[in-house]
């Protein structure tokens, strides 16, 4: 690090700019949102009409001296208020995680001295030291490393970490690219280092970053009300109309005809309360409070609960590929050597495969950090335990790292005793062919391997060994050495257990599933084909996707199952055109740049073991286990619990008919007095309902329910067939 320091020959900021320009730019962290207060929250929970109705009937109450009766629907009202309070503040918290991954401890150059300074102190100009397992405090570009691999995945998707070059002198004034592609100088704020070291010129910082772009679209995202809340609003809204205008005519109609008009607005205000709904809010929050926590053993963690009746309504899953669908750890599946090929864990390893295994180790660090090397090191421990192709006691003499001109690396190693050095390399199977001079017949052939070996979604690095002689001192090129090829090693993200059984469930509940990846198309096909997605063969592309025009696109999202290379505005755009389709969207992910989808769908499911803490904050429903059977369960649960609520909720309007007609009698029949006062209607209406709506909630959800389509955006909660009493049953 100090060579490349040297060699740049730059002494970083002054303190004093460094000051001037947090002044003038201001910190690197995402500003706070400036919050409201309890009375403007509370203000807007009571605009809803189900709780004006509520404060109405209460109201009424207190006006008939029931305050006990008064009391309990306040305290209702209380209740709401404070559960609607506390999801506002827990969705909040996602911008203050963005914040915190945006702002890691950075070590910086300034008046020549090496300092560690708080992320949110980084300033543009700025020259950030990053080592193995920094976080990148800014977006900035490389202007010396060596073998710097960077993991993106927060940002783009995919599930390999990518190298960086330096940057060209020339375009150093140049504009932020964006994240993903290899051999790209420039860094972002919030991913991690995850091998080689570096000098990085801060370029952006704040919301100027691709982390803070992210978090601006997740602030500007309203979240919208459900299909079902729209519903009981339009219903309750309805029935208060008819009711309201029904007690108007019970008063007027009693006043005229016997000439007590006190007794008539008693009259008035008892069809009021027979016929308003006042029990729906009531029952709609039990229903959704006691459907979250059976949804809880089942692995799903409910942070919006109105968001568990459109779980059931869901036509449309968008489905990140890396940490949802697949593993995002990378494993060894094949091993290539010339006409032969080893699928791993089929057998024991042969003999002859031991020396390609054994060199992919030893073209690996002693303690890896990054996920293909880890790989190959377990693969070392399973196979290799206890043969003599392991050496642990061998020394690493030296590292050749990677290059613009030469996409492979070697390790130098010597052993005990041993007059010799061996060298083992591995890359990119075109730059191990170079280093073993392939003639063009040999790498047609290792060309064929490469393709087929892709095609089903892996990533393929060659190996190669060499030896030299102690005593003629190591070259400064690998090129110097004379290596001999091995074969091919193609690496694998596996995808999750039960994904297949899960995706296959959904499609005969009439969920399409749809995949939404920063990776790349073919490896993005391959999964979709192992998971059995429909339409796998056409995918759509991120460069794609930003030629193709709104109406194009609503025409083939129709029929399009695959997304590849996606940023996140291009996830965000894939949401909004299904939504504009009129598909109920759900949208699962586990990263960073998942956020702003993950609100903006009309359910968002994150993954809550491997997913950040940005994720789990902007989404209505958190998956414990990761285990994407889960969402196939939260589905099931959640269409069993509208079918309970469409049961308890015919219940209700079935009790208010004959209680609605035992106040209306007595005003048309002459001499009868009130039969039902408004007390007898609340004790009715607040305690019998609630109650016997308890018992519907508890029915076992039908099996059938995952074998009929969902329920359809425009369908009425009670149709034709759900309004005859015979449905309750």
């Amino acid at each position: 690090m100090t060579d490349a320091i040297k060699e740049i020959g730059m002494e970083g900021l002054s303190a004093v700019d460094a000051a001037k320009r947090l002044a003038t730019d201001g910190p690197n962290e995402l500003p706070l949102v400036k919050k409201r207060n309890l009375a403007q929250q509370a203000f807007d929970v009571l605009r809803e009409p189900m709780l004006l109705l509520l404060l109405g009937a209460g109201t009424v109450n207190f006006l008939l001296a029931e305050p006990l009766d008064g009391i309990v629907l306040m305290s209702f009202v209380l209740v709401v208020i404070g559960i609607e309070i506390y999801q506002e503040h827990k969705t909040e918290n996602a911008l203050a995680a963005l914040r915190d991954l945006s702002s890691p401890r950075a070590l910086v150059l300034r008046d020549g001295q090496r300092v560690r300074i708080v992320g949110r102190d980084v300033v543009c100009g700025d020259l950030v030291l990053l080592a193995e397992g920094d976080r990148v405090p800014a977006d900035a570009v490389l202007l010396k490393g060596m073998n710097v691999f960077v993991d993106e995945s927060a940002l783009t998707g995919e599930s390999v970490p990518v190298r960086k070059s330096e940057c060209d002198p020339e375009k150093i004034g140049e504009g932020m690219a964006r994240p993903g592609g290899d051999a790209t100088p420039g860094v972002f704020s919030g991913t991690l280092v995850v091998k080689g070291q570096g000098v990085a010129l801060v370029k952006e910082t704040g919301l100027k970053t691709e982390l803070g772009r992210i978090g601006k679209a997740l602030s500007t995202i309203v979240t919208e009300r459900t299909p079902l809340q729209r519903e009981i609003d339009r219903l309750v809204r309805t029935i208060a109309f008819l009711g309201l205008g029904a007690a108007s005519l019970v008063v007027v109609i009693y006043g005229f005809t016997r000439g007590d008009w006190l007794q008539g607005l008693l009259a008035g205000i008892a069809t009021a309360m027979a016929m308003l709904p006042e029990e729906f809010p009531v029952v709609l929050t039990v229903f959704l409070a006691l459907g979250a926590w059976r949804l809880s053993h089942k692995h799903v963690l409910s942070r919006r609960s109105p968001v568990i009746e459109s779980l059931g309504s869901a036509t449309v899953l968008c489905v990140d590929k890396t940490g949802t669908l697949t593993m995002n750890r990378m494993t060894v599946r094949e091993l290539v050597m010339e006409d032969e090929t080893y699928r791993v864990g089929e057998a024991k390893l042969p003999e002859r495969f031991h020396e390609i295994a054994e060199f992919a180790v030893l073209a690996s660090p002693i303690d890896p950090f990054d996920p293909m090397d880890t790989a190959f090191k377990t693969l070392g421990e399973h196979y290799l335990n206890d043969t003599e192709h392991l050496h642990s006691d061998w020394d690493l003499m030296r590292e050749y790292p990677l290059s613009e001109k030469l996409l492979a690396l070697s390790y130098v190693w010597r052993s005990p005793g041993d007059d010799r050095y061996v060298i083992a390399a591995k890359g990119a199977p075109e730059a191990i062919a170079n280093l073993c001079h392939f003639d063009a017949n040999r790498l047609a052939i290792l060309t064929a391997q490469v393709e087929a070996a892709t095609e089903n979604g892996q990533r393929v690095l060659g190996v190669a060994r060499a030896h030299f002689s102690l005593a003629d001192g190591l070259p400064t090129e690998q090129h110097d050495f004379d290596f001999v090829y091995l074969g091919l090693v193609g690496l694998h993200d596996p995808v999750r257990p039960g994904v297949a059984d899960a995706v296959a469930e959904c499609r005969r509940a009439g969920i399409r599933t749809i995949m939404i990846t920063g990776d790349y198309p073919g490896t993005a096909r391959a999964v979709a084909r192992e998971i059995g997605l429909d339409h796998t063969e056409e995918c759509i592309s991120g460069p794609e996707l930003e030629a193709i025009p709104e109406d194009e696109l609503a025409a083939r999202i129709g029929s399009v199952s695959v997304f590849a290379r996606m940023v996140p505005e291009q996830k965000l755009r894939i949401i909004r055109a299904l939504k504009a389709n009129g598909e109920v969207v759900g949208m699962t992910g586990d990263g960073v740049n998942d956020a702003p989808a993950l609100r903006a769908a009309d359910i968002g499911i994150a993954m809550g073991a491997r997913g950040t803490d940005v994720a789990r904050e902007a989404a209505a429903l958190v998956i414990t286990d990761d285990d994407f059977n889960s969402i196939v369960g939260a589905v099931r649960q959640g269409r069993g619990i509208f079918d309970n609520l469409r049961k308890a909720m015919s219940y209700i309007i079935a009790v208010h008919v004959p209680i609605a007609g035992m106040s209306l009698i007595p005003v048309f029949v002459a001499e009868w007095p009130l039969v039902l006062l408004p007390v007898h209607i609340a004790f009715l209406e607040l305690i019998i309902d609630p109650a016997c709506s308890i018992v519907f909630e508890a029915e076992p959800i039908d099996p059938e329910t995952m074998n009929r389509p969902p329920r359809g955006v425009g369908e009425p909660m009670f149709g034709r067939r759900s309004g005859k009493l015979g449905r309750l049953s």
